[in-house]
């Protein structure tokens, strides 16, 4: 993923002045940042997993609508292939892990953070993401997988990270931990089958490996940190520049979404079956993330210190506070 995320940075630099500000649908003078009162189709690069189901409620509940913000949202693997997406202006906004984020800040990448995206719930063992292993794995905690295959969804980045950090805490060697890139919802399968020893996942990934019989060994986010932020919602910095307005309301819209769906869990957990493949029984016992309106920037201080450790930040280190606040 650093490969991708190098190779494509030339690439999205050089066509970020194609960056927009999103299409109106009768013309930028009826925009609702020119003062018109037409709507402005915006949309939002994400990762079809539980994190972004207060974006969906958002969506539904008119929050995005009634600030003249028209939603539409594109599926893609992770955070590094939406990171390009936003700068050339294909997305006006994405939803990324922060990792992701601080890897193109150390680039030279023109992005920032406009809003918060998810948390870590804190609960070890009962985390929104967890490290599963088959039920008959020799493996029983972080420190044995030293030395065994982990799927996680994008290479060198926040799973691995903390998937690193989780056996760092147990005792365990990082270093001889063995990674290997694959979709969320292939993990199920791909663990089940043998094709890995043990798969980082997030929901409704999780649910389904462990009703396939699944144990979960270790929670990297909630063990890297309790209040752990985990992703936030960006956009290029000239559309922070140049359409303000527009961030704003989108900031403002995405708070509310925040807000909403932290005070009505069942709601976003509903929303669920709208942009995922997932049966009543999942729907019923899968976990839920933290949705605080706030990044922890402590928490982001703590990763960015683990991703100088591993080496996936290079050899600048990222300006948290330009990045996130």
């Amino acid at each position: 993923m650093r490969r991708r995320i190098l190779g494509l940075v030339a690439a999205v630099v050089t066509v970020a002045a194609a960056a927009g500000c999103g299409s109106s649908s009768s013309g930028s003078g009826d925009s609702p940042a020119s003062g018109g009162s037409k709507t402005t189709q915006v949309t939002v690069g994400i990762i079809p997993i539980v994190d972004v189901a207060p974006l969906y409620l958002g969506q539904k509940k008119g929050f995005f609508a009634e600030r003249g913000i028209d939603l539409k949202m594109e599926l893609a693997q992770g955070g590094a292939a939406i990171v390009p997406g936003v700068v050339s202006g294909q997305f006006q906004f994405g939803f990324s892990n922060v990792t992701s984020l601080m890897i193109a800040q150390t680039k030279g990448v023109p992005i920032k953070s406009v809003v918060n995206g998810v948390a870590t719930n804190g609960k070890i063992g009962a985390d929104v993401t967890g490290v599963a292993v088959k039920k008959d794995s020799p493996i029983k905690s972080a420190k044995d997988l030293a030395g065994k295959t982990v799927a996680v969804n994008t290479l060198q980045n926040i799973g691995d990270t903390t998937v690193r950090e989780s056996v760092r805490k147990a005792g365990g060697d990082p270093s001889k931990v063995k990674f290997l890139e694959m979709p969320f919802d292939q993990m199920p399968a791909a663990l089940d089958g043998g094709q890995v020893d043990a798969a980082w996942m997030g929901e409704p990934a999780l649910t389904i490996a462990k009703g396939q019989g699944a144990r979960v060994v270790a929670s990297p986010f909630a063990e890297t940190d309790p209040k752990l932020t985990a992703a936030t919602y960006f956009a290029a910095t000239k559309l922070t520049k140049e359409n303000p307005d527009l961030v704003k309301k989108f900031t403002e819209a995405m708070t509310e979404s925040l807000k909403y769906a932290s005070e009505h869990p069942d709601e976003a957990r509903q929303i669920l079956t709208t942009y995922t493949k997932i049966d009543g029984a999942v729907l019923k016992k899968l976990t839920l993330p933290s949705w605080p309106a706030a990044v922890d920037m402590a928490s982001l201080e703590k990763l960015a210190a683990l991703g100088e450790e591993d080496g996936i930040l290079g050899d600048k280190k990222p300006d948290l506070d330009a990045l996130f606040s």
